[in-house]
């Protein structure tokens, strides 16, 4: 048999944002002002919950936790991207991307099922209320969120152990601003078509499965809001789920687009543009829509500023 020679490679370049030229100055800017403002955001929703007793609550509870969990995740891709942007050669250690990827996996992974579970939440209270602090007590809580963090922190093990237990060739170039699955799979020198059927399985395990668990647990909600007499409690009861719906609908689409389709249909243009969507943007979006769009939040972040405002010079 022929022996095949692959090269040792100890650091990988991400190349992109490569193509933006000058642009990359003004896109460092832009997305520093976003990761400073998302990281205010989180800061201030998990602020809020905290000191406020009348968002102790198992819903605002979850809401803390992700906006934790986001917090987390735009720190394992942004402030690199950010370096990049000013660099000459972006460039990432083997080990560095390796546990980038590790996290980046986990923390999405995390991040799908705390919606799932936040959805729960949601059917429980509004088709279930009597018995609610029952069912969604604090140790369920707890249970929930740590099972949570479990599958998605096991699943980006297997993820990880699949990726980089491939060969790579000569190319160190990852066409991509960060280390993804497919960009670094893409590198390899052996067929990864196995691999990619077991990343896709799991695709479906973490985006599919939660969001048709997700779908069931509304129509049970919009059946039992239907039911309402009130027309004032009918929209209170879809106020307390629109926020939840939008987070939704953005996150499971976006990473739906990216990680439900074969590596092969990869584009480098159009899924940058939609890694920074998932990446940048709707970390953003989660406590924005959570502040914009639920009354008691509004109500909380106003008493905390009140409560904690410099006296009034006469």
């Amino acid at each position: 048999m022929k022996r095949q020679n692959y090269s040792m490679i100890t650091e990988f370049i991400l190349i992109g944002f490569s193509n933006l030229g000058d642009l990359q100055i003004l896109f460092f800017f832009i997305f520093l002002l976003v990761y400073l403002t998302t990281l205010m955001a989180n800061a201030t929703i998990m602020t809020v919950i905290r000191l406020d007793r009348a968002l102790h609550a198992p819903m605002y509870f979850f809401l803390f936790v992700l906006s934790c969990s986001e917090t987390c995740y735009t720190l394992v891709i942004v402030p690199k991207m950010l370096i990049n942007l000013l660099s000459t050669i972006p460039t990432i250690s083997f080990s560095g991307c390796a546990a980038q990827l590790y996290f980046f996996v986990g923390l999405a992974c995390t991040n799908c099922f705390l919606i799932a579970v936040m959805g729960y939440d949601r059917y429980v209270a509004i088709c279930n209320p009597l018995n609610y602090t029952l069912i969604v007590s604090r140790t369920t809580c707890m249970q929930l969120i740590l099972a949570s963090s479990f599958c998605g922190f096991l699943i980006s093990v297997v993820v990880n152990i699949l990726v980089f237990s491939v060969p790579f060739c000569a190319s160190n170039r990852i066409n991509h601003f960060f280390c993804d699955i497919s960009p670094v799979l893409k590198l390899g020198c052996t067929d990864t078509n196995l691999k990619e059927m077991v990343i896709f399985f799991l695709s479906i395990l973490v985006l599919l499965v939660p969001f048709v668990l997700i779908f069931i647990s509304y129509v049970f909600i919009v059946s039992t809001i239907l039911k309402i007499s009130s027309a004032e409690g009918q929209r209170k009861a879809f106020a307390t789920c629109a926020s939840h719906l939008t987070v939704v609908i953005v996150h499971y689409g976006c990473a739906s687009f990216i990680y439900l389709r074969p590596t092969a249909l990869y584009s480098s243009d159009k899924d940058r543009f939609v890694a920074v969507t998932y990446t940048v943007i709707t970390p953003l979006l989660n406590p924005l829509v959570y502040t914009l769009r639920n009354k008691e939040v509004k109500m909380a972040l106003r008493k905390v500023l009140s409560r904690y405002s410099f006296p009034k010079t006469v």
